[in-house]
């Protein structure tokens, strides 16, 4: 299940994908926006599918085409029209766009960095430090969210393996957030200013450090109780969403300062601008 919230960038612009058959799948509605800069994505790619449909066949197009539960900016996951690196290489030679070009040498160095990954794995985490770094965040930072990253996954993965599925995980995620900030990851990007920013991103040191102990807090509780399905993995994100709760409340008694803030990491180009 991690693997859905695994995201690559193109130009500053998140594409989500998925882990599916031994490959990672594209979400098109991402690409198509990318390279059309369409305000109406989805109706774009709803007239693209069409018109490849009349040109290569019904079966042609569906058979390269998978639908895949992936994260929306509600923070649920929706089926989602997928393609692999050389399906999504066959629509993007259907968009006339200046972008094309680039974006395909793009997609296809992801795909070779994917078979550099599986060989050696720190690959991935070097390269994500590497992400964050040019976009200027400090190192200090760097190292929470990267541990913030790795709890994540342990959790996930405990989940995955105890019957949560789908739409769940978001479910469970916002219990955890609830418990430990008093409002839900949805609230909470709200009070940023985030759209279809990831939150974690746009943390602070100490929000990063309180979510870290929800999640970590959550998933011990989950191996030591072994909590197996829904509702007992539900109970666990509480208690251990209370656990960081607890603890925030007290470091805000103590220095007379809330937790929860509007402070923002955005990358540099935007903090830029929003000083002009």
């Amino acid at each position: 299940m991690g693997d859905t919230k695994h995201l690559v960038v193109f130009e500053d612009r998140k594409i989500r994908r998925k882990r599916h058959n031994d490959a990672w799948w594209f979400s098109i509605i991402d690409v198509v926006g990318i390279l059309t800069e369409s305000p109406a994505a989805r109706r774009y790619w709803s007239d693209l599918k069409r018109k490849i449909e009349q040109e290569q066949g019904v079966s042609e197009l569906y058979d390269k085409i998978v639908q895949l539960k992936l994260p929306s900016a509600d923070g649920k996951a929706y089926s989602t029209d997928c393609a692999n690196t050389e399906t999504m290489l066959r629509i993007i030679q259907s968009i006339p766009s200046p972008k094309a070009e680039p974006f395909k040498l793009w997609l296809a160095r992801v795909g070779y960095e994917r078979v550099q990954e599986m060989g050696n794995p720190e690959l991935a985490t070097r390269r994500t430090r590497a992400l964050y770094k040019a976009k200027g965040y400090p190192d200090a930072w760097i190292e929470k969210r990267m541990r913030g990253i790795a709890v994540r996954e342990e959790l996930t993965g405990e989940w995955s393996n105890r019957g949560v599925k789908g739409d769940e995980y978001a479910i469970l995620t916002a219990e955890i957030s609830q418990a430990a900030f008093g409002l839900n990851p949805g609230q909470h990007k709200q009070l940023k200013g985030l759209k279809r920013e990831n939150l974690p991103d746009h943390m602070t040191d100490l929000e990063l450090i309180f979510s870290m102990l929800g999640e970590a807090s959550t998933a011990e509780i989950v191996r030591t109780k072994d909590a197996q399905g829904f509702s007992a993995n539900q109970k666990a994100a509480r208690i251990g969403g209370k656990i960081a709760g607890e603890a925030r409340d007290k470091l805000e008694q103590q220095t007379g300062r809330r937790i929860v803030s509007r402070e923002n990491y955005l990358p540099v180009t935007k903090r830029l601008k929003s000083k002009e």
